[in-house]
């Protein structure tokens, strides 16, 4: 008989500390850290860095790059020789 080569799949958190945001779901992911959820049960927990909540592409909290000065730090580090071809 073969045996169960499959991680168990059971309800873990997931931790997004950098925005305070938490929520359950399903994961072979194991951990020996445990939080107490809403409905009373106690969960493994899961701390990860970055999240939906906290992630500028999903909030639409995107960085705004001032391209102007970009290209003037350009020409200040390379003088007008970067911009202009062999001519």
């Amino acid at each position: 008989m073969q045996q169960d080569k499959h991680p168990s799949y059971r309800p873990v958190v997931f931790r997004d500390r950098s925005a305070g945001y938490a929520f359950l779901t399903r994961s072979t992911a194991s951990s020996e850290q445990t939080i107490d959820w809403d409905d009373g049960n106690s969960y493994p927990v899961i701390d990860v860095e970055i999240s939906a909540e906290s992630h500028p592409f999903f909030t639409g909290k995107a960085r705004v790059v001032d391209t102007e000065g970009q290209v003037a730090k350009f020409e200040r580090r390379y003088g007008d020789e970067g911009g202009k071809g062999a001519s």
